[in-house]
């Protein structure tokens, strides 16, 4: 399991990252920009697992990460990594922080995705 704190750590260390919390109706819910052109690179959210076709009750914090196209499918093969909840299918991926467990990958997804935004 990732926590949202490991997450925003890491951004704000990486990318002097704050989370920017725009949404009245979702409060928990924050959004990674960049601080050059506010372009977004990911949104972590609490979701129902069943939004993200698992079976069970329970909320999950997810992010959603822009990867370039032809990595969607794969990635996806992967444990905690589903279509992307929010953002575009085609070229965001929805990562479950309390399934995946690799913060070095996810790092790696995050640092993708804010090159691919910028």
């Amino acid at each position: 399991m990732i926590t949202k704190k490991e997450v925003l750590d890491y951004v704000n260390d990486a990318y002097d990252t704050k989370p920017a919390y725009i949404f009245k109706k979702f409060p928990d819910y924050c959004v990674l920009k960049h601080t050059s052109n506010g372009k977004w690179y990911g949104i972590i959210m609490n979701v129902p697992e069943v939004k993200l076709g698992i079976n069970g009750t329970a909320e999950n914090y997810v992010i959603d990460l822009k990867v370039q196209k032809e990595l969607v499918g794969l990635l996806q093969s992967k444990k905690g990594i589903f279509p992307a909840y929010h953002m575009n299918k085609e070229h965001w991926i929805s990562v479950d922080l309390d399934i995946y467990e690799n913060f070095k990958e996810l790092k790696g997804l995050i640092d993708e995705s804010y090159d691919l935004t910028s």
